[in-house]
Order: structure tokens, then sequence, then C-alpha cells
């Protein structure tokens, strides 16, 4: 018996046995990530689709349509949208998946509260830091560059843009809590 042999053969056994687990353990964490996203998405879905936050939504809705700026009690909405700005700039949600779940109304409501009237830069101004809802910000980027990834990104005007802004807040001022 060559013992030698035997040593290196039980060495390289470990050794490929170790690599398997970690590309297994890899594995499993990549797909433990990916549900954890898919269910947190769901949950921010049911959420965003509730009785409080459809309210919310109409509310904040019917005052940018009236452009009472001066009356928007509530930014529940916008801030939801931090959060989801927040978690999937952070990794913990997949930007595809809040994409599908939250597209439209992120891009409808983020040009609404900077257009015509720049709600976003004047509460920055208001409270000197240039950081608020700087997230929402950066998901609206996010998901655009999405949009013209996926070749659904049509360009159009600023006046076309204001007309489907005007639209999508419209349906959303009709909105009832279930």
């Amino acid at each position: 018996m060559d013992w030698l042999n035997i040593a290196l053969w039980s060495l390289v056994g470990t050794w490929a046995l170790v690599v398997g687990t970690l590309i297994l353990m890899y594995w499993q964490t990549r797909s433990s990530q990916h549900l954890n996203s898919a269910n947190a998405v769901m949950t921010l879905r049911e959420r965003f689709d509730g009785a409080r936050m459809r309210s919310a939504r109409r509310h904040l809705s019917e005052r940018l349509l009236k452009q009472e700026h001066h009356d928007i009690a509530s930014m529940e909405v916008i801030t939801f949208f931090e959060l989801v700005g927040t978690l999937t700039h952070r990794g913990v949600l997949d930007d595809d998946l809040v994409w599908e779940a939250f597209g439209t109304w992120v891009s409808t409501y983020y040009a609404a509260i900077r257009r015509p009237v720049d709600l976003v830069g004047q509460l920055r101004s208001d409270l000197k830091d240039p950081l608020v809802f700087h997230e929402f910000e950066w998901l609206t980027g996010r998901l655009a560059t999405i949009d013209t990834e996926r070749g659904v990104a049509e360009p159009v005007s600023p006046e076309e843009e204001l007309v489907q802004v005007r639209r999508m807040l419209e349906r959303e001022a009709k909105l009832e809590s279930i």
C-alpha cells in the first residue's frame, strides 16, 4: 500500500467536497435572497394596494391634479417609494421585480411632484437637506434605465409626459378604499 497516494487522494477528495459544499451554499444563499426579495415585493405590493395607502394615493393625486401643493398633508406615498428605493438601492429588493410591481407609479408620482412645481426641491430647500427623498429619485432613475434596457421607454415630449401623468393621477384620484 502506498500511503502517500492514499493521503494525496484523500486530500483531493476533501478539497473537492469543500468546493462542492461552498458552491451549493452559494446557490442556496442566492436562491434564498431571490425568494426573500420576491416575498418582500409582494408584501410591499399588498401594502400599496391596501385601504390606507389607496386613500393616501387618492388624496395625493387629488391635490396634485388641483395643483394644491400647499395642501398635501400626507407624504405617505412618497415616503413609501423612498423606502422601496432604499431597499432596492441596497440590494435587498430585486430591481426587476420592483420595476414590474411599481414602475408606472414610481415614474408617475415622481414626475408629478417634480413638475410643474418642484415639491421635492422646495422641501430640500426648506429643510436645508439635499438628501430628502434622494432614494425615490434614485429609484426613478434606475427604473427608467430598466425601461430603456427593455425597450419600453418611448421618447415623449415634456407636454405628452404631463398628459400621461395627468391621466394616471386621474385614475389614482378615483381609487376607493377596499
